[in-house]
Formats: C-alpha cells, sequence, structure tokens
C-alpha cells in the first residue's frame, strides 16, 4: 500500500478511497475468490500472495515484503520541493506530539500529591 503512496497526518490524509483497490482485491468473506495483481509479467500489481514456507525461510520471519519500486528513490526530480517535504515533517510531528500528550495525559497519576 505504502509505496508510491504519499500520505500526511494533516495535508493529504488517508481517505476511504484510497483504500477502494485493496478492498475490492481483499474480497472480504470470499477469500477463495482472490486473485493476486502482481505478477512477474504484471510489476507494477499491488496485491499478492505469499507462500508460508517462503515467508518462514526469511531471516527472523521478516514481513517487510517489496515488490514495488519506490519511484521517489528512483528519480529524486519526483520528489516535492524541500519546503513541501519540510511542512509536511512539521504537520506529522505536530500530531504525534499531540498523540503523545494525549497519551501521557491519560496515563499520569491520580495521586493527590499532599
Amino acid at each position: 500500500m505504502r509505496t508510491n503512496k504519499h500520505f500526511t497526518l494533516k495535508m493529504k490524509p488517508l481517505r476511504r478511497a484510497d483504500l477502494d483497490d485493496f478492498v475490492t482485491c481483499y474480497r472480504p468473506g470470499e477469500r477463495h475468490k482472490r486473485k493476486p495483481t502482481w505478477s512477474s509479467e504484471n510489476d507494477g500489481g499491488r496485491w499478492g500472495a505469499f507462500e508460508y514456507d517462503d515467508l518462514a525461510r526469511r531471516d527472523k520471519l521478516n514481513l517487510d515484503l517489496l515488490w514495488l519500486r519506490d519511484s521517489a528513490l528512483e528519480d529524486g526530480e519526483n520528489l516535492p520541493e524541500p519546503e513541501v517535504l519540510a511542512a509536511e515533517i512539521v504537520d506529522d510531528l505536530h500530531a504525534a506530539l499531540e498523540a503523545f500528550q494525549a497519551i501521557a495525559g491519560e496515563l499520569e497519576p491520580s495521586v493527590d500529591p499532599t
């Protein structure tokens, strides 16, 4: 899902429509009808299946599977301007800080210090 898809928490958040292709391929309730869209002939497909034995042979059962090339890594000209990247990073950091502050507020002890 992530390769060549660029989402941010505030400027370009993930929307339900971004998952439509995945849900269509996943076929909830009809697993036996799933068809992979990735193959050696269609290397742009985003859905594939892996055999358990193939996964078990991986170092420490690593599930970090890559079969799509990230176009941003291959062609630096496709990257957004540095100012846009910096703004996205700042937005993500602010959102993360807010989330941690909410968690910390929930976890603070309710003991009266007196």
